[in-house]
């Protein structure tokens, strides 16, 4: 599957996008897709990160719940995941 909007060069990402790009590499061996386009705007990134950390923060849901929204989101947009 091929990517409708480009993801940022890491050269180019601001320091904090940059530092959630390095850790999701040394995790996954490369940085999430979706995060590389969210990255291309700071304030679109930072928004999704607080949501995903409010998720994890809040202990509403488990994490395992969390996981199996992330993958369905991924399911409805077409996103092999």
């Amino acid at each position: 599957m091929t990517q409708r909007i480009p993801g940022i060069e890491l050269e180019n990402a601001d320091a904090r996008s940059s530092a959630v790009l390095n850790a999701q590499s040394a995790k996954w061996g490369a940085p999430l897709l979706n995060h590389l386009v969210y990255a291309r705007t700071p304030a679109i990134f930072k928004a999704v990160r607080s949501m995903w950390s409010g998720l994890a923060e809040s202990g509403l849901l488990p994490d395992t719940l969390v996981v199996l929204v992330n993958r369905r989101v991924a399911i409805l947009n077409n996103c092999v995941f």
